[in-house]
């Protein structure tokens, strides 16, 4: 089965959470934490996916666009290119 990758920010402690979701399921799994300092790139792009989504006036495309940006440069980090 495919699955999402969901990237959410820990204000608390500068980190990216990355967790995955099976389509069509409800569950969520937890993958991993990645501080900001080893990836500035995915955390910038992760800080602003959340904020198009706190958006009064959401866009899904936009949100679609950055969300692909995140999977792109998580998929760089975990392959040693970024």
């Amino acid at each position: 089965m495919n699955t999402n990758l969901l990237f959410a920010i820990d204000t608390n402690t500068q980190e990216i959470i990355v967790s995955e979701s099976p389509k069509g399921s409800n569950k969520i799994n937890f993958i991993e934490r990645i501080k900001s300092s080893d990836c500035e790139a995915l955390y910038h792009a992760t800080v602003t996916l959340t904020s198009i989504t706190k958006a009064s006036n959401f866009n899904a495309a936009i949100f679609k666009a950055m969300d692909k940006v995140c999977q792109m440069l998580y998929h760089q980090y975990k392959e040693g290119k970024l």
